[in-house]
């Protein structure tokens, strides 16, 4: 199976079992915008708790904030949004369908590494236990000829996005034979710039009304609480600010299902240090992300960080950490060394102070920021598929199985009488009553126990509780566990500890450096 066809498969998979619904699509939907089903929103829950979890109760020193989405429209004309918030967009003549020109170039980087990654496993399956990579790589002519036309390009396109020039973005695609996807041709039009805020009108009468933004992301409402959050909370450098909210962008080409969308919500802390300290903090908070990343178990090696090419106008440092998708690695957070340039953006155009006075210093500045910002619809996705597996079972039979991590599963119990009688579905109801103040628990009664497991697993349930005869005779009951499929009896008082053990969200928090 290819990763394309995995990755169609996980889509088809998110719609079946509950997880993610096409918006509006009794109306033919709505393009990039989704909804969450019943199980989606369970699980996108149980990673904004995670993520909160490990900011706020983790560090003494971050506090959380719940800024308003709508917010003054100087706010955007501070922070550089109104003037610098575009994309280089491309257009083919003959599909007439719009391309980001960095995204084409970034896919054909991507496709000379897949070239090496294949040129190597080639030699490892020949040369067997005798391969040595890294001479392989330091001596393949294949292997020099595509890394070298890689690093040509890829200092190309660095220098482009650093200067602007869109007109060399354009020479790139052109030089490098890069296709449209749909219509398979190169007739490319010259590359545009094209902001991405959404503007509406608020007002009460036409005459009246003001032009604002949907915010295209949550850290201005950080940056304009800085001081009513550090007074009233008289808060210390240096500190953070968390927030989990909605942002807007009028992302001309979203794709890839929910990982480039219109509509959708950040996990963004911005961290206030002394002046000349950033550079500490920013490797100190890239160090603790990972850890929080790499505490789900899907694996180290699928985890890397990429540094920017090209800084944003505010940022001296900026990596992002990259997950390997079935699409490739792409970006699913990102670190910043955001200097002093928001805040004291933010003083000059309000005209108001703002600044911190350092007591051991004996003098007031601006803060510097360090930023972690983090999509979590990208989360969900990488979630979604690092854990979806097809396994092939003794006997020859298949199941599909959600591997989430128990802290993060939509349900965590799913309780089970073998037959609806015999007051069986009573006891099993009695059970559930007594986990559900602490847990999501499902009752499932329909079809064999063997399809109702199977079920359960499609939707990523760590435990199933059964309830049989025997359970009438000594209050005990089958408890099977979702990835090694193991069962064991256990008495129904010892159920609260059980589960808890297995699905409390302490066992990731203590994984992460606090």
């Amino acid at each position: 199976m290819t990763q394309e066809e995995l990755f169609k498969k996980l889509v088809a998979h998110c719609k079946e079992y509950g997880f993610i619904f096409p918006s509006s699509e009794i109306y033919d939907g709505l393009g990039a915008v989704y909804d969450y089903g019943q199980n989606g929103v369970e699980l996108k829950n149980n990673i904004k708790r995670y993520w909160w979890d490990s900011m706020v109760k983790l560090h003494e020193n971050i506090v959380g904030l719940d800024a308003a989405i709508f917010m003054h429209p100087r706010t955007w004309e501070a922070s550089g949004h109104v003037g610098a918030f575009n994309d280089p967009l491309i257009d083919n003549r003959d599909s007439k369908k719009r391309y980001r020109a960095d995204v084409l170039i970034e896919d054909w980087l991507a496709k000379q590494d897949e070239k090496i990654e294949k040129e190597v496993e080639k030699a490892r399956k020949r040369f067997g236990d005798s391969f040595d990579e890294e001479k392989y790589r330091a001596t393949s002519p294949r292997v020099a000829e595509t890394a070298a036309k890689r690093d040509a390009v890829h200092t190309r396109f660095a220098e482009a996005l650093n200067a602007n020039d869109l007109a060399e973005l354009r020479q790139i695609i052109i030089d490098c034979e890069i296709v449209c996807p749909i219509s398979g041709t190169r007739n490319w039009t010259e590359v545009r710039q094209f902001n991405l805020m959404f503007s509406t009108q608020m007002g009460s009468t036409a005459d009246g009304a003001s032009t604002i933004y949907l915010r295209p992301e949550t850290a201005q409402g950080i940056f304009v609480n800085f001081l009513n959050v550090q007074k009233t909370g008289r808060m210390k450098l240096p500190f953070g600010i968390a927030q989990i909210g909605k942002a807007f962008r009028n992302e001309i080409v979203a794709r890839q299902f929910i990982f480039r969308m219109r509509e959708f919500e950040q996990m963004e802390m911005q961290f206030f240090v002394r002046p000349g300290e950033e550079m500490r903090w920013w490797q100190q908070w890239k160090e603790t992300r990972m850890a929080w990343h790499r505490a789900l178990g899907f694996g180290d090696d699928n985890y890397r960080f990429h540094d920017h090419d090209k800084l944003a106008h505010y940022a001296n440092a900026a990596t992002d950490i990259e997950y390997n998708f079935p699409f490739g690695f792409k970006e699913v957070e990102g670190i910043h060394s955001r200097t002093d340039y928001d805040l004291g953006r933010h003083q000059e155009y309000s005209g108001k102070k703002i600044q911190y006075f350092d007591p051991e210093l004996g003098q007031s500045y601006v803060p510097y920021v360090v930023e972690t910002s983090i999509g979590v619809d990208r989360m969900f996705l990488q979630i979604m598929s690092a854990a979806y597996t097809e396994e092939k079972l003794e006997g020859g039979e298949e199941r599909v199985v959600l591997r989430i991590p128990a802290p993060l599963a939509p349900t965590k119990v799913a309780v089970m009488p073998l037959v609806k009688k015999d007051g069986l579905p009573e006891v099993a109801q009695r059970i559930i009553d007594m986990l559900k103040f602490d847990h999501n628990v499902a009752y499932d009664e329909k079809d064999s126990i063997g399809k109702r497991y199977r079920r359960q697993d499609a939707v990523g349930t760590p435990l199933c509780v059964t309830v049989d005869h025997q359970t009438l005779e000594d209050n005990t009951v089958t408890v099977r566990h979702r990835d090694s499929m193991a069962q064991e009896r256990v008495a129904i008082d010892a159920l609260p500890a059980l589960v808890e053990a297995e699905v409390s969200f302490r066992s990731l928090l203590s994984k992460v450096k606090a």
